[in-house]
């Protein structure tokens, strides 16, 4: 089963758009909302390498559906994040 690209592009947006997550330290809250991100990316794209992952994804956006990549572009921009709808 492959994740929906709104879905994939949704977790690509949230780790893109969000580089202080990424860099948060030691902040609990906020390095465990990333660590959620990064795994979800992981399983959602099959991959163990974390550094991978949003690689593997942007290359499955790039070969999706023509009207599925337009609604999850659209996802993207509304801020809303899935994260946990993977699947």
């Amino acid at each position: 089963m492959m994740t929906h690209p709104t879905v994939l592009a949704g977790l690509v947006a949230e780790y893109e758009t969000e580089p202080e997550l990424r860099t948060a330290g030691s902040r609990r809250p906020v390095r465990q909302q990333m660590e959620d991100v990064v795994y979800t990316l992981c399983v959602s794209t099959g991959t163990q390498d974390m550094d991978a992952a949003p690689a593997v994804a942007r290359e499955r956006l790039s070969t999706a559906w023509l009207g599925e990549v337009d609604d999850a572009e659209a996802m993207a921009r509304s801020g809303r994040s899935s994260h946990r709808a993977a699947g």
